[in-house]
């Protein structure tokens, strides 16, 4: 996750209620994912960025999780994320993020 968005992530959670948010990610690959979901719930873990040592514990999903397509109308899916899912392992991609979810 780059600098700018672990700012951006960081004011929206000051901002606001940490619980009200969800984070989406959309990563291409199953290490980026899982880190990206470290960072965002455990604090970046190379303490490069503005989410070092912040445990916001925010929720964060993958955009190809079947519960974020579940939310999504059929033509926006098909328009705007269709092709990734096509060639992207979205099960891979899910259990990865989910695998940074704390246990409970």
């Amino acid at each position: 996750m780059d600098l700018q968005s672990q700012e951006a992530i960081s004011r929206l959670a000051q901002a606001n209620d940490p619980k009200l948010l969800l984070v989406l990610l959309g990563a291409p690959d199953p290490e980026a994912a899982e880190i990206s979901a470290e960072t965002v719930i455990l604090g970046d873990p190379a303490y490069a960025g503005a989410l070092a040592g912040a445990q916001l514990g925010l929720t964060v999903y993958h955009v190809l999780d079947d519960v974020v397509k579940a939310e999504v109308p059929e033509d926006v899916w098909e328009e705007q994320i269709g092709l990734m899912a096509d060639v992207l392992d979205a099960d891979a991609l899910a259990a990865a993020v989910r695998s940074m979810w704390p246990a409970g």
